[in-house]
C-alpha cells in the first residue's frame, strides 16, 4: 500500500479538524491519489444503465403503446438531462475529493447532513436486498434447469423465501460483501470486467432474437399511442428514467472524488450516458419487438428471454452474465451509499470494511423478498423516500452552484468549531431545511397521492426545482467565501 493509500497525518493547518467528523475513509482524495480515467466512469453506466430493473421498466414503455420512436425520443431526452445532472453533480466530487455524507455538511451543516445521508442510505439498503433478491432468481433458475433435482427445494419456505432461496441469496450475499470489503479499488476493478461482459451479452441476446424473428421486429404494440398522448408518455418516460437515477445524481461524488480529471468525467458520461443510453433503449426495442412479433407477447425482463435458449451451455452463459451484471449494479448504486452514510454515523466504530457488513445485515434482516412482493410498500415506502431526492438535489446543487460558486473550504467540513464555515446553528443550516420540508411535502404528495396521478412521474423535478428555487431565496449570499481545497489534511484510500 502506498502513502497515499494510507493517509497523512493531519497539519497544523487544520488543527481543528474533529474525530467525529473525520476519519481515514471520510477524507477527500488527494489529486495524485486518484486513479479513475474515463474508462471507469463509463463502466459505471455500462453496468447500471443495463440492470435488470432498467430493462423492465424500459420495456414498460413498449407495453403501454409507446413504439420504437417513442421510446427511443424518452431515452435521449432522459440521457440529454441525466448527462447534465450527472455532470455537474460529478465536478463537486472531483474539485472537493470528499464522499455524499461530507458533500452534504456544505449546505447541510456538519450535523444537518445527516438527514439527505440518511435518506440516500434507507433507499440504498433496500435496494440491495431487492437486487441481490432479484439475481438470487435468476441463480435459482439456471440451478434447477441444470441440476433438476433442486426443484424439490422450492417446496419448503422459510420467512416467505424457499430452502433454494436462500442457498442462493445468501451465496451472492457472501459475494457481495467481500467485493465490497477490500474497498473501492477493487470495486472499480470488478466493474472494469463486468462492463463489457454486460454489454457484450445483450448484444448477443439481442441479435439472437432479431435472428429468431426472421429479421425484423414489431414497431409497437397493438394498439400504439399516437399524437399528443403519446408524447405526453415520452415527456414521463423520460422524467421517470431521470427518476430511477435521482440517487446516483445525488451521491456521484462518491465515485468522481476519485476522477482524474473533469475530462475524464466528461468523457466517462458521455460514452456512458447518452451513447450508452441509446444503445439500451435499442437492445430493449430489439428484445420487446422480437418477442411481441413472434407471439404477440410483451416480456417484462430479459430473464423471459434468457430461460427459452435452448442450448444449456448459452443459457449458463447468459444466466451468469446477469448475475454478474447484478451484482455490479447493486455494489456502484446500492452498497457504497449506505457504507459512507454509517461511517459518517459512527466515526469512531465503523471503517469501510465494517459498514460494508453492517449495511449488508440490514439488507437481509428486512427480508427484501417481502418488500418487492408488496406493491405497497414499494410503491409508498421506497417512492416516497425517492420523492425525498430531487429536493435534496436542487438544495445542495443551488448552494454549491449558485449561492457558493463552487468555492469550498473543505478543512472546514472537519471542524466542530463553533464559528466554523458549516457550523450554522449547533451542525445545522435552518435555512437548507427549510427549504428542503415544503419542497419535500409537495414532492411526496405529488408522488403518492391519487389524484396528482398524471404529475407523479415528474415529482422529482417538482422537488429539485422548488428546493432550488426556495434555497436560492432565503440562503445568506455567500460570494467572497473561502476557496481551500482538501491537500492539507489526511487522504483516504481510493
Amino acid at each position: 500500500m502506498t502513502a497515499m493509500e494510507k493517509g497523512a497525518d493531519v497539519d497544523a493547518s487544520t488543527s481543528t479538524t474533529s474525530s467525529r467528523l473525520y476519519t481515514y475513509d471520510l477524507a477527500p482524495t488527494q489529486k495524485e491519489g486518484r486513479r479513475w480515467g474515463a474508462y471507469n466512469v463509463f463502466t459505471l453506466w455500462g453496468n447500471d444503465v443495463h440492470s435488470l430493473g432498467n430493462y423492465a421498466f424500459a420495456i414498460g414503455l413498449f407495453a403501454i403503446g409507446l413504439n420504437v420512436w417513442g421510446i427511443l425520443a424518452a431515452f435521449l431526452l432522459a440521457s440529454l438531462l441525466l448527462f447534465l445532472l450527472l455532470t455537474l453533480s460529478g465536478y463537486m466530487g472531483h474539485k472537493t475529493g470528499v464522499p455524499f455524507p461530507v458533500m452534504s455538511r456544505i449546505a447541510f451543516g456538519t450535523k444537518g447532513a445527516q438527514i439527505p445521508a440518511a435518506v440516500r442510505g434507507l433507499v440504498a439498503i433496500a435496494w440491495f436486498g431487492i437486487q441481490t433478491y432479484l439475481a438470487s432468481e435468476v441463480l435459482s433458475t439456471l440451478l434447477v434447469a441444470m441440476f433438476p433435482s433442486l426443484e424439490s427445494l422450492k417446496a419448503q419456505s422459510v420467512l416467505g423465501l424457499p430452502l433454494l432461496g436462500w442457498i442462493t441469496f445468501l451465496s451472492l450475499w457472501v459475494v457481495q460483501v467481500l467485493i465490497a470489503s477490500y474497498g473501492m479499488h477493487v470495486i472499480r476493478r470488478y466493474m472494469a470486467i463486468a462492463a463489457p461482459t454486460t454489454l457484450i451479452t445483450m448484444l448477443a441476446l439481442a441479435i439472437w432474437m432479431f435472428i429468431r424473428a426472421g429479421g425484423s421486429i414489431s414497431l409497437s404494440t397493438s394498439q400504439p399511442l399516437v399524437g399528443t398522448d403519446m408524447w405526453l408518455h415520452v415527456l414521463e418516460g423520460a422524467a421517470l428514467w431521470v427518476v430511477i437515477y435521482g440517487t446516483f445524481v445525488l451521491n456521484f461524488c462518491d465515485f468522481t472524488r476519485s476522477a482524474k480529471s473533469r475530462q475524464s468525467i466528461i468523457r466517462g458520461n458521455l460514452i456512458g450516458i447518452p451513447v450508452n443510453m441509446l444503445f439500451f433503449a435499442v437492445i430493449v426495442v430489439v428484445l420487446s419487438g422480437a418477442q411481441f412479433k413472434l407471439d404477440g407477447k410483451i416480456i417484462t425482463s430479459p430473464t423471459d428471454i434468457v430461460q427459452t435458449i435452448p442450448n444449456m451451455v448459452l443459457l449458463a452463459a447468459a444466466s451468469i452474465a446477469l448475475i454478474v451484471l447484478t451484482i455490479a449494479v447493486n455494489l456502484l448504486a446500492n452498497f457504497v451509499a449506505p457504507i459512507y452514510v454509517l461511517v459518517n454515523l459512527f466515526p469512531r466504530h465503523l471503517n469501510f470494511r465494517r459498514a460494508a457488513l453492517v449495511s449488508a445485515i440490514i439488507g437481509l434482516i428486512i427480508l427484501p423478498w417481502n418488500l418487492y412482493n408488496s406493491p405497497v410498500v414499494v410503491n409508498y415506502f421506497l417512492g416516497g423516500l425517492g420523492a425525498l431526492l430531487g429536493p435534496l438535489f436542487g438544495v445542495i446543487m443551488a448552494d454549491y452552484w449558485l449561492i457558493r460558486r463552487t468555492r469550498v473550504n473543505v478543512p472546514e467540513l472537519y471542524s466542530e468549531d463553533e464559528n466554523g464555515e458549516y457550523h450554522y446553528r449547533g451542525g445545522y443550516n435552518p435555512k437548507a431545511v427549510g427549504a428542503f420540508i415544503p419542497a419535500a411535502a409537495i414532492a411526496v404528495i405529488v408522488a403518492l397521492v391519487p389524484v396528482f396521478g398524471a404529475a407523479s412521474g415528474f415529482s422529482w423535478f417538482i422537488g429539485a426545482i422548488l428546493g432550488a428555487i426556495i434555497y436560492a431565496v432565503i440562503a445568506d449570499r455567500k460570494p467572497d467565501a473561502t476557496d481551500v481545497d482538501g491537500e492539507s489534511i489526511a487522504v483516504a484510500a481510493e
